[in-house]
């Protein structure tokens, strides 16, 4: 209490950062919301006691009701909901293995000894370990997702280890064949409850919760609550924001902090003494690392968790405070980890986009094929789609979207699917280590010597080169060549993956001394230990990598087999996000699908696969809703097809497809194939609309037309007004306005091979490249904004797009005005700069310079004949490549030359913007051999 009560006088103005922080508003602000007194912190004893001086009864009354207040949580008692048992079993433990050993027969139609043993084993721990209410409610609420329609994963996480979970229909990857540990998922020599969570598409999932609450009472489940916390680096941006120091200032100070799992600011000024150096000159770093280092770990706001929820026996609120949102939701008040330690049933019911994906696309494959996919038979060994990953075109495949990933994969071509496992354990959010990944291409391909380090532990290796790629690998090494059973085996696998050092030193004596008494000689027995150790930090859960393969192989195998309807399918799940549009249009592209604009007489709320094009969702149309959709979609399909645009008025309702909506309906193209153009059909949208309207009055009137036979407007439609046709560009930029993205054609198509040349990265990749990486981009310039800076100069603020996406590009005064004058909405340019990340947020470039991509085309280009080969390129040749870019520099700072060398080419991009003449450690350019 002395050292909070120090630390609240010390750090008193630290409370009103952290209210600024907290309303969004500076410290310089005199109308903001202030504290207005220094009495807001934990007072001392003796403080109270002088506070409350004329009553002290009421000090000694607060010490009395604390110690009425007596709470014992029992360790290891669980509290799970009461599952309702069929007439005829009388005991969990009895339904359990009725269940499984049904679904044994069903998943093996010849069992094995081997299998009947390995699930006796797998019922007695589950029993013994009062789990088997918690398997019967795991797979009562899997069987009704499966009943419903309700795309369900083939595992995730520990759980697809259990021959148990298999069985009961819980997961669908064999563990058997794949070789998977039920101890890696229940330890029976440490009591804790159990760990299974699921994915539902993304679609569904609700409806399951739904299910559960329906079931086991509303008073009994809800979600979870989260908290999320100031970290060292976090903590320091949402500081200097409110203390008003600049972004740059801040950027650079957080980016000092090194980015590593329970980095503090205390263990980053101790790492990194220029921080102390900073905060010794200038007062206001000073000053920022101390609010910093008072507001850490403070908990910033609460949430509910994304998938958690908790199910119990009786109303929650016999075991768990409860706490509702700004919004009314309820959570619990306590996190999950809390949960958890409490005894209570928690869950993770994960809504998985991969899983819709793959039902649009299985569906979308019998419509527009008539083929149904059956999985079981299909199988995983299929050529096509280890060409597809080897070459690393796998935008749009769960898990191996990344460019880290693809570079990855196109080293490894990977040959069979336990490459693919492999690669996603190897390649993941997490301690990455690089090394490991290249030691295993090369121990794959023989450019390094394999190990083994015993032939005891070789068959367990085999697979994976010598190389521990998975925490289970450690387990059986262990059991393999120091005896230990698997449920030791697994428990010094935790120690060593959490760096419990006093556990691992017992351990390691019994890990030698077992393997001494297995004839192992001890200088081996210690190298094997070392070795596990470290590769324990990286292991990673070999069933969840195996479940998550298989979905990335099924998205690869319809992306190879049915490219048209997986990539349609894709577009449908991220149809709310037009940056992810942007890059599966891109990937249409390049895969030659031909993506076509809405049609109003065809469309459906989704993208549509239809043949071998891809028919745009009305539903992706702006200013479109489901309800105008459904309305639309309705009409059509109880009459004919709408004729012109006055006939689709007379049959939708008109107040629901209002006039935003048919503008950009007209806009997108939806009406490209009735009478009129573009211009035509807007001009005439307010007579459409009422004649739309009055159709619709006539109709509640009764009146009918002679010529339809039912009730119809008995008025003839006005004709098209007589107006000019947009121009191509007119037409793209009303298009993208409508769409958030071009799709009839783009203004970039035109510098299709510029940007393919000389561009280094698209907007997309800007996420997977380092900080203050020196890229170049080409695209068109949007949404610019131009303002004065703190010392009055102009900088502006655009965005850059691309086929792939959008990046926010920010161009300070001296570039600003070096190429300002060419930065203007529209304008199509080739963007040099650096990037600039920063962790929760999208990155930026810092721009350096622009040309317009007109003059990259233009007489920028040289074309220069000279007979080298790259071998070849010493410093005199580079002196005369620098002597003719003097020449022809047109003051841009892009210049690009050409050089023929037999089959090859040789292309030399140079930035010369300000640049002495080479050589110059300052003069950059790049050489790319084609």
């Amino acid at each position: 209490t002395n050292d909070c009560h120090y630390l609240e006088q010390k750090h008193a103005k630290a409370h009103d950062a952290l209210l600024c922080i907290q309303t969004g508003k500076v410290i310089s602000d005199q109308n903001r919301m202030r504290y207005n007194t220094d009495q807001i912190y934990f007072k001392s004893p003796d403080e109270m006691k002088k506070l409350f001086a004329d009553t002290p009864e009421s000090i000694d009354n607060t010490l009395a009701i604390a110690e009425m207040c007596h709470l014992e949580f029992e360790p290891h008692k669980f509290y799970l909901p009461d599952f309702p048992l069929p007439v005829d079993f009388t005991t969990k433990e009895e339904y359990l293995e009725h269940s499984a050993r049904r679904g044994l027969k069903t998943r093996y139609p010849r069992t094995t000894a081997e299998l009947e043993a390995r699930l006796e084993y797998e019922l007695g721990v589950i029993s013994r370990m009062g789990f088997a209410g918690y398997f019967l409610v795991v797979a009562d609420l899997v069987d009704y997702a499966k009943s419903n329609g309700i795309p369900v994963g083939p595992g995730r996480g520990s759980a697809a280890g259990s021959l148990v979970s298999y069985c009961l229909g819980i997961t669908d990857i064999d563990p058997i064949k794949f070789n998977l540990l039920f101890e890696r998922f229940l330890n029976p020599d440490r009591i804790s409850m159990p760990d299974i969570d699921i994915d539902f598409s993304d679609r569904g999932r609700d409806r399951v919760i739904q299910y559960v609450i329906n079931k086991y009472g509303k008073d009994n489940v809800c979600q979870i609550i989260t908290f999320g916390t100031m970290a060292a680096r976090a903590v320091v941006r949402d500081v200097g924001r409110v203390l008003g120091m600049s972004y740059a200032e801040v950027d650079r100070i957080a980016k000092i902090i090194p980015f590593e799992v329970d980095m503090t600011l205390e263990k980053a000024i101790r790492l990194k003494p220029e921080l102390k150096q900073m905060a010794s000159e200038d007062p206001r770093v000073s000053t920022l690392l101390d609010y910093s280092q008072t507001l850490e770990g403070l908990t910033r706001h609460a949430s509910t968790h994304a998938a958690g929820v908790v199910i119990a026996p009786a109303p929650l609120t016999d075991f768990v405070p409860l706490f509702k949102g700004s919004k009314g939701e309820v959570t619990t008040q306590y996190s999950m980890k809390w949960i958890e330690r409490i005894g209570l049933l928690k869950m993770d019911f994960l809504g998985l986009r991969t899983l819709t994906v793959l039902e649009d696309a299985e569906k979308a494959v019998l419509d527009n094929r008539g083929v149904t996919v059956n999985w079981v038979e299909l199988g995983l060994e299929d050529s096509g789609v280890f060409d597809l990953f080897s070459t690393g075109e796998t935008t749009g495949i769960f898990q191996f979207e990344s460019s880290g990933m693809r570079d990855y994969l196109r080293k490894l071509r990977p040959s069979v699917f336990e490459d693919i496992i492999a690669m996603n354990a190897l390649y993941r959010p997490g301690p990455l280590d690089a090394n490991m990944i290249e030691k295993y291409i090369d121990r794959k391909y023989g450019r390094e010597q394999v190990e083994y380090y015993h032939p005891r532990i070789e068959k367990i290796l085999r697979d994976t080169y010598g190389v521990i790629v998975y925490q289970d690998q450690v387990m059986q090494v262990a059991a393999e060549l120091a005896g230990f059973s698997m449920a030791k085996a697994d428990t010094l696998r935790s120690a060593m993956g959490k760096k419990n050092a006093d556990l691992m030193a017992k351990m390691k004596v019994e890990f030698i001394d077992g393997a001494i008494a297995l004839k192992v000689p001890r200088d081996v027995a210690e190298r094997v230990f070392d070795f596990c150790e470290t590769f324990a930090r990286y292991g990673f859960n070999r069933a969840h990598s195996a479940a998550y393969a298989v979905l990335a192989y099924r998205c690869a195998w319809l992306k190879t087999h049915y490219p048209v309807e997986f990539m349609a399918a894709l577009m449908t799940s991220e149809m709310g996000d037009t940056d992810r549009i942007r890059i599966f249009m891109r990937e249409c592209r390049r895969l030659s699908i031909s993506v076509d604009s809405p049609d109003i007489n065809v469309s459906r709320s989704a993208f549509t696969a239809r043949g071998e094009r891809i028919l745009f969702g009305l539903s992706a149309v702006k200013n479109v809703g489901e309800g105008a959709v459904e309305v639309i979609v309705q009409a059509r399909d109880a009459g004919e097809e709408f004729s012109t645009i006055y006939d689709f008025t007379s049959r939708v309702d008109v107040r629901t497809v209002n006039r935003r909506a048919l503008e950009a309906l007209v806009c997108a193209g939806a009406f490209d194939r009735l009478p009129g153009h573009r211009g035509q059909l807007l001009a005439a949208l307010d007579a459409a609309i009422s004649y739309g309207a009055q159709s619709a009055t006539d109709r509640r009137h009764g009146q009918a037309s002679l010529f339809d036979g039912g009730l119809a407007a008995d008025t003839s439609a006005p004709q098209l007004p007589d107006v000019t046709p947009w121009t191509a560009d007119e037409g793209l930029a009303k298009e993208k306005e409508a769409l958030g993205f071009y799709v009839s054609s783009h203004p970039l198509l035109a510098f299709s091979e510029e940007l393919q040349l000389f561009s280094t990265a698209s907007t997309d990749q800007v996420a997977d490249l380092p900080d203050e990486a020196e890229v170049s981009i080409g695209g068109v310039v949007t949404g610019i904004k131009i303002q004065p800076d703190r010392k009055g100069q102009m900088m502006s603020f655009f965005t850059l797009e691309d086929f792939g996406g959008t990046l926010e590009v920010i161009c300070f005064a001296e570039p600003f005005r070096r190429c300002g004058s060419i930065l203007e909405n529209d304008a199509l340019v080739l963007l040099s700069g650096r990037t600039n990340t920063r962790e929760g947020e999208r990155p930026k470039l810092i721009l350096n310079n622009a040309t317009p991509l007109a003059e990259v085309r233009g007489g920028a280009v040289l074309d220069v004949h000279a007979r080298i080969s790259p071998e070849q390129l010493s410093e005199g040749i580079l002196d005369q490549i620098d002597g003719l870019l003097g020449r022809y520099d047109k003051g841009n700072g892009f210049l690009f030359l050409y050089y023929p060398v037999g089959a090859e080419t040789v292309k030399i991009r140079s930035n010369r913007a300000k640049k002495p003449a080479w050589p110059h450690p300052e003069y950059r350019f790049t050489l790319m051999f084609a």
